[in-house]
């Protein structure tokens, strides 16, 4: 149904005269009647009746007029809602990894607290391909990734991607033993990451570069029980530099040519002007 047409029959109920919702809508007592009528077309029963000279509602004119009260409300939250100027409001879902969610976005949700109350963000942990798959599906508004500046992620077209923060990586082993060079490492175990493809990807890269291939023995997600299979001299792995980590684990950085992890904020294209996630992605580039 055209919510015009709900709406000028919502002004019928309220008003009894055709003629008194022109001069309101601002348009002629001809345009109303034949709004009227294409809308009783479209419900598929008549939505009025003669009363004298007049006209009223017929039992079912009276009921869409009900339901046309909120009908037009959820009309007009919507429009505010998107609208660009706005005030900032609504549930805002964000898919990303874990230290990215720490570093960037739990700081923005503090300060959307202060600037702008109405905005309510939830947050999902993953990985990027988990989080991609998400964004794809419109399950999330907001991916926050990552990848490498010697693997780099390849963008889909409908994407708009904001670069956030990068970080040099190493290599972390126990911390008694003397710093090896990569080519050193050949024959230790490694670990790698069990949600994503570019950490094992890198290692291979880099390894290659160095002279051997990798024998990955495990695939650990969380960065905290990576270190204790370092620490129980289970393997070696590539962790970030500058992360404080648990005692008996050193990171060694990287010969020429390193590794940095690179995060970025992803949106679906044209979606940066909800308020919602505009402000979040403000909030994002005030912390990177």
């Amino acid at each position: 149904m055209d919510v015009r047409r709900l709406r000028l029959l919502l002004e019928l109920s309220r008003l009894g005269s055709m003629g008194e919702v022109a001069a309101v809508m601002g348009t002629s007592t001809s345009s109303v009647s034949q709004g009227i009528a294409a809308l009783a077309r479209e419900a598929g029963t008549a939505l009025v009746e003669p009363d004298g000279r007049r006209v009223r509602l017929t039992p079912a004119g009276h009921r869409l007029a009900e339901h046309a009260v909120a009908i037009l409300a959820a009309v007009d939250a919507a429009r505010l809602d998107l609208d660009p100027t706005a005030e900032p409001a609504g549930v805002l879902r964000a898919a990303g990894f874990a230290t990215a969610i720490e570093r960037s976005l739990l700081p923005t949700v503090a300060d959307l607290g202060r600037r702008h109350p109405g905005v309510d963000v939830r947050v999902h942990e993953h990985e990027p391909l988990e989080a991609f798959d998400l964004l794809a599906r419109d399950h999330v508004d907001l991916a926050l990734v990552y990848d490498y500046d010697i693997a780099p992620a390849a963008w889909r077209p409908e994407y708009d991607v904001v670069p956030l923060w990068q970080v040099e990586w190493g290599v972390g082993m126990p911390s008694h033993e003397p710093p090896l060079p990569l080519a050193a490492c050949a024959d230790r175990d490694w670990i790698v990451n069990s949600r994503h493809t570019a950490d094992e990807e890198v290692l291979r890269t880099l390894a290659s570069l160095a002279g051997f291939t990798p024998r990955v023995a495990h695939r650990i997600d969380s960065l905290d029980l990576v270190e204790g299979l370092i620490v129980a001299r289970l393997g070696l792995a590539l962790l970030p530099l500058g992360r404080t980590t648990r005692d008996g684990v050193t990171v060694v950085p990287l010969a020429d040519p390193g590794a940095r992890l690179r995060a970025y904020a992803v949106t679906r294209r044209g979606r940066d002007q909800w308020p919602p996630l505009r402000a979040v992605l403000e909030g994002l580039s005030r912390h990177r």
